[in-house]
């Protein structure tokens, strides 16, 4: 096979790998290469949307800063993670507060207060305790904690 045909040849196949990663159904190469160009056309606008709900979506976590809650019901007892993307002082001893209240001693705890807040802790019911409680009434608790400790830092 001559230079020429090689050459030819793979510009067949390029144009064949192009038409089908842009699913189209052209023959000719103006038709492939005008589908090829819509398609990218195309790309761009959903990366200029992905971009705006990014954008919008890190806007409304900026007006609500509220610690996220996460709660899981462990064979005795409970996982609990609180985050928040920003330091929270004086947060702890209002979670902790809930804890007590709730009956629940901290078996286990990770706390980490520097940038952001973050608790992960375990927490198993007084054995004496009558009232068994379930996931969703510490995560409602916690949230509570957190709603009160918002209100109180705004006051300040």
């Amino acid at each position: 096979m001559s230079s020429r045909g090689r050459k030819k040849a793979a510009l067949y196949e390029k144009l064949q790998l192009l038409r089908s990663v842009t699913n189209s159904s052209a023959h000719s190469k103006t038709s492939i290469i005008v589908d090829a160009t819509k398609y990218i056309e195309d790309l761009k606008q959903k990366v200029d949307r992905l971009n705006q709900d990014i954008a919008t979506s890190q806007f409304s976590a900026d007006q609500n800063p509220l610690p996220v809650v996460k709660v899981e019901t462990l064979e005795r007892g409970f996982l609990i993670n609180v985050f928040s993307e920003r330091n929270c002082p004086g947060l702890l001893v209002s979670i902790l507060e809930t804890f007590e209240e709730l009956g629940l001693n901290v078996l286990d705890a990770r706390v980490s207060c520097s940038d952001s807040f973050h608790l992960e802790a375990v927490g198993g019911e007084n054995e004496g305790q009558q009232d068994s409680i379930d996931a969703q009434v510490v995560k409602q608790a916690v949230l509570q904690a957190i709603k009160n400790w918002s209100e109180s830092s705004e006051q300040e």
